[in-house]
């Protein structure tokens, strides 16, 4: 009998970006289910509201058949357990992020040893993509084409008008 497995990767998503999406669609290669998880994100003032933010990471994944996106709050572990989910996926970008997420992959091993963490590199060509920069360049007037999809650049745009 094989075994379904169900992965979450959970973030914030303010914006999603095209780093973002290559891990989900990279993940939803590897797993039978993926669970896009957006943080109500009590602690950080974000620029799009978590509706908001859940309805572009819909629209973004909709050609997926295997992710779902779900709102959440509270500890991680919990929420993937929630979820029937074994593994936490975390995209990497640098030795930075590889650095805090390892202490994260950590604690939430120690909170629900029964729980992964893998973590998957971003692809070259979306390495240098992160959202606060999005969030500032875009705020800024800047062009963020190339960075995210075209339904987050059009969320962007209408925040700036």
């Amino acid at each position: 009998m094989s075994r379904s497995v169900i992965a979450v990767y959970s973030g914030t998503f303010d914006p999603l970006t095209l780093g973002h999406e290559d891990v989900v669609h990279r993940a939803a290669q590897m797993f039978d289910k993926v669970v896009v998880a957006v943080a109500a994100a009590h602690h950080k003032k974000t620029l799009f509201t978590l509706d908001e933010r859940l309805a572009l990471a819909q629209e973004v994944t909709q050609g997926n058949g295997n992710v779902s996106v779900v709102p959440f709050s509270g500890l991680l572990c919990d929420f993937v357990q929630s979820q029937g989910a074994s593994v936490i996926v975390r995209g990497l970008r640098s030795v930075t992020d590889y650095d805090y997420e390892t202490q994260m992959a950590g604690m939430n091993r120690h909170l629900a040893p029964q729980v992964d963490t893998i973590f998957l590199h971003t692809s070259a060509s979306v390495q240098h993509i992160s959202s606060t920069l999005v969030r500032e360049i875009s705020t800024l007037g800047g062009k963020v084409e190339g960075l995210v999809s075209p339904a987050v650049l059009r969320a962007l745009q209408a925040k700036r008008s």
